[in-house]
């Protein structure tokens, strides 16, 4: 597994953790369990997506773009789960797909100090 793939589902499963958070904070004790684990499942799904990916340009307004069609699509998926009704939810999918390519694009795609 290359750098670039470890670091999108790290980032994927720390920014899933925070929509988790945001989540519970916004809807309370009415949430159940199982729409908490797809929320942070659907965030670590998209940082594989996006870590599994290899560009072919590491300029970061492609980055952007990429995130946020990465997002747009995977984001998608859980709020059409959610009947269309958790809005806040998608846009924060595109913006984490932004910030998860972002940060794959400047730190995974150099070498390990131990590879030759």
């Amino acid at each position: 597994m290359n750098k670039r793939a470890i670091i999108g589902m790290l980032s994927g499963g720390v920014l899933g953790v925070l929509c988790v958070l945001g989540v519970y904070i916004r809807i309370g004790n009415q949430v159940t369990f199982s729409l908490l684990f797809a929320i942070w499942l659907n965030r670590m799904i998209m940082g594989m997506l996006i870590g599994f990916y290899s560009p072919n340009s590491n300029r970061i307004i492609l980055a952007i773009l990429r995130g946020a069609g990465f997002g747009l699509i995977v984001g998608l998926s859980l709020h059409a789960a959610t009947d269309f009704l958790d809005s806040t939810g998608f846009i924060a999918g595109i913006v984490y797909g932004i910030i998860i390519d972002s940060i794959c694009t400047k730190y995974g795609n150099s070498k390990w100090n131990n590879e030759s």
